[in-house]
């Protein structure tokens, strides 16, 4: 899990996406146009406000697809989200 020096404002919270395999079961790699956005990731930084919620670091959650902020850092991809975009805790 990365560490990032951001800290999101309001409730929100900072997530590592979960990529998923870019082949397919025939050995076919997929471009990125034919890959769908993840809807699951790893929180790695939250609000106070989140953390008020029962949110903690490391937290696995799953997401609404189109809600997600995207920005990179260091050539990793990071998604900003609301408390209400989240959908569940696994």
């Amino acid at each position: 899990m990365s560490k990032i020096q951001a800290v999101p404002l309001g409730k929100r919270v900072i997530i590592q996406p979960h990529t998923e395999d870019e082949t397919t079961s025939f050995g076919l790699v997929l471009s990125d146009a034919n890959k769908e956005k993840p809807m699951k990731g790893t929180i790695i930084a939250l609000s106070e406000e989140s953390a008020k919620l029962g949110l903690t670091e490391g937290n696995i959650v799953l997401f609404k697809k189109y809600s997600p902020t995207e920005f990179t850092i260091d050539n990793q991809d990071y998604y900003v989200l609301d408390t209400e975009d989240l959908l569940a805790k696994l």
